[in-house]
């Protein structure tokens, strides 16, 4: 894939993301959501970075089956149940992030829920990658 991440200066300087990103490729890859489940089926993790670290390897993990890297994803949303939580926690979150994915962010945005499918989890991210 090819990715132009834009951050105009007319927009507030982003921090663990990018505001626009423009990817060129041949495959588009829709990466259902991912929450921090284990292999049996249950959600792993009682804090919410262990819940989106899990949560994270789960959507790379999908997304190398595909064929793709981190560097492929074009947008990521994050669902969490308490964005108040997920911002308090954002400097350890970025950490997380960086580590698994590195430093080209996608398109992003957090939405905050009243609760995901799995009533344990606390994050969940899904997201869109163009590989080429």
């Amino acid at each position: 894939m090819s990715a132009e991440r834009l951050n105009p200066a007319a927009l507030a300087p982003p921090a663990g993301f990018s505001h626009a990103v423009v990817a060129t490729g041949t495959r588009v890859v829709f990466l259902a959501g991912q929450t921090a489940l284990d292999p049996a089926g249950e959600v792993v993790g009682g804090t919410l970075p262990a819940q989106f670290e899990r949560a994270l390897a789960n959507l790379l993990t999908a997304l190398r089956a595909a064929g793709g890297t981190p560097a492929d994803l074009a947008r990521v949303t994050v669902y969490a149940t308490d964005v108040a939580a997920y911002r308090a926690h954002a400097g350890e979150l970025g950490r997380i992030w960086r580590r698994a994915a590195g430093r080209d962010y996608p398109a992003m945005a957090v939405v905050q829920v009243t609760r995901l499918w799995d009533e344990t989890a606390l994050v969940e991210l899904d997201g869109i990658a163009v590989l080429p």
